[in-house]
């Protein structure tokens, strides 16, 4: 099934490669586009495919040797060494090209706005929203991604009720599809002098960034109400009434931005907010059972709903999607969060891979 596969997607290359020669199509800019992004799309692909069947031929070439009997001892040794080489060759490119043809996530290259909000616990995961929100930024540093604040609602405590941030850079949505859920941490807390362990929540929703293409907003559909901005303790930050709040009258989702002076930039950042929980929603609605599952393990900040606990005392973290413990909290905090990520992206390859087979 695989390979029957895989030869029409390399008769598909030879096709394009020889359209790309033909003078007509070189002339015609709009069309030799498309065909060399199709090209370019499927080559890593083929190149892969062809490195496949030049390890069988060279394992079949080996068998030949060991049943010739005519071939001395020191010739059978060489291609039973040859034979086992491309065997643990054909078996990793075989694993590769079976994770290149699993369908791709349409948003895998979008760029991602992060919401984290603080959940069960008060100060206390008001305070841990404001480390994983560090924790984000400096992973997003680690990549060479470009982070913006686009809402924040800070405490007293220098924590933050809530904070939206714009990541945007190369593949950032299939890094960071499998942080949403509910973040439980378990430590002494610093707002506190005893020194019981107390557990709080932080949930995190991760939402492609919507183009204005994905998602049209009938202006007939938003109020807009202005008002001045305020910090911690409610006192004004400036003097002009630029803080923005946005209602989507259809949908009830509201969106409030105060964290620039220009109202025109507050409006500007809350219409990319909520273009994004848009195509979101519009999402869920076309995979509405795994949504629905999804949606109500972020939306309740519940600590038993959780994906993943960052214990202190022990210095450890645990995500319970894929029992996975790694002894480093200090450097996860710090953004080291690759081993974790790529151990996620993994797993669920590996169940894609399971149904794919079924």
């Amino acid at each position: 099934m695989i390979f029957k596969k895989l030869d029409e997607i390399e008769m598909k290359y030879i096709e394009i490669e020889q359209k790309m020669s033909d003078p007509e199509i070189i002339a015609n800019k709009e069309k030799f586009r498309n065909l060399s992004k199709h090209f370019s799309e499927l080559s890593h692909m083929v190149e892969k495919y062809r490195r496949y069947k030049k390890a069988v031929k060279a394992k079949e070439d080996s068998q030949a040797l060991l049943d010739n009997p005519a071939e001395d001892s020191e010739i059978k040794e060489l291609a039973q060494q040859e034979l086992e080489v491309n065997e643990v060759l054909m078996e990793k490119l075989e694993h590769e090209l079976k994770l290149l043809l699993l369908p791709k996530n349409p948003n895998d290259q979008k760029n991602v706005i992060l919401e984290i909000r603080g959940g069960t616990g008060g100060d206390e995961a008001s305070l841990f929203a404001g480390e994983l929100f560090r924790m984000y930024t400096r992973y997003a540093e680690n990549h060479r991604w470009k982070t913006e604040i686009l809402s924040s609602s800070p405490t007293g405590v220098g924590g933050f009720k809530e904070i939206i941030i714009l990541i945007s850079g190369s593949e950032v949505y299939s890094h960071l599809k499998y942080e949403g859920g509910v973040h439980r941490v378990q430590r002494v807390p610093v707002t506190e002098a005893s020194g019981r362990i107390h557990t709080s929540a932080v949930t995190v929703a991760v939402l492609p960034e919507a183009e204005e293409v994905d998602v049209e907003i009938d202006a007939n559909d938003l109020k807009i109400d202005v008002y001045r901005s305020s910090g911690p303790g409610g006192q004004s930050v400036n003097t002009t009434d630029s803080a923005v709040r946005i209602t989507h009258l259809p949908t009830g989702i509201v969106i409030s931005c105060q964290d620039e002076k220009s109202q025109h930039k507050n409006k500007s950042k809350g219409l990319k907010v909520l273009r994004s929980r848009l195509l979101k929603m519009k999402e869920e609605e076309q995979h509405e059972k795994i949504a629905a599952e999804r949606k109500a393990m972020v939306s309740t900040g519940d600590r038993s709903a959780k994906i993943r606990t960052y214990n202190f005392p022990q210095g450890r973290v645990t995500d319970h999607r894929i029992g996975l413990t790694l002894h480093k909290l200090d450097r996860i905090l710090l953004g080291d969060l690759d081993e974790l990520i790529q151990n996620l992206i993994t797993h669920y390859q590996t169940e894609a891979l399971k149904i794919m087979a079924a």
